[in-house]
């Protein structure tokens, strides 16, 4: 290795700037292709305008079955004769007619046996109701379930 200055060579360093350019070209061409441009400014539209709700729709509640702890069925806080799944087929029947897009919401207490909850969940999906939903309550600090004292 030569660390002597050369007296022989007079010429100045230079700096090879052809690649340095290829590269800020390819770098060009990739933020130009990839760039979207909004054109939304350009075409002004008057949108029309609607209305959330459908006029001729008639909003109804969901259906809510409740199962005591003695395994009684009531649907919409109206108590049934029996608990049998007949009964319970006919009640939900009656409520919604023939609406099986509505959401159905079982409540059941704590203590009521498993056969009650499952008897209503089968009687729900034979009657063609895909959207059930089961309430439960949150536990209270002490850890017991949230009864109001």
């Amino acid at each position: 290795m030569n660390l002597r200055k050369n007296s022989n060579r007079d010429e100045e360093p230079e700096i090879m700037m052809v690649s340095f350019i290829d590269v800020l070209l390819c770098l060009l061409i990739f933020f130009m292709a990839s760039t979207t441009f909004v054109g939304e400014a350009r075409v002004q539209v008057q949108l029309p305008e609607a209305s959330v709700q459908q006029q001729g729709q008639v909003v109804r509640d969901p259906i809510v079955i409740t199962i005591t702890r003695q395994g009684a069925y009531s649907v919409n806080d109206r108590s049934l004769i029996n608990s049998s799944a007949q009964t319970l087929s006919a009640a939900i029947t009656q409520v919604v007619d023939s609406a099986r897009d509505l959401p159905v919401t079982t409540r059941a207490d704590g203590q009521p046996t498993h056969q009650a909850v499952v008897t209503a969940m089968d009687v729900i999906g034979r009657l063609g109701f895909r959207t059930i939903n089961i309430a439960t309550m949150n536990e209270g600090p002490e850890g017991a379930q949230g009864a109001a004292p």
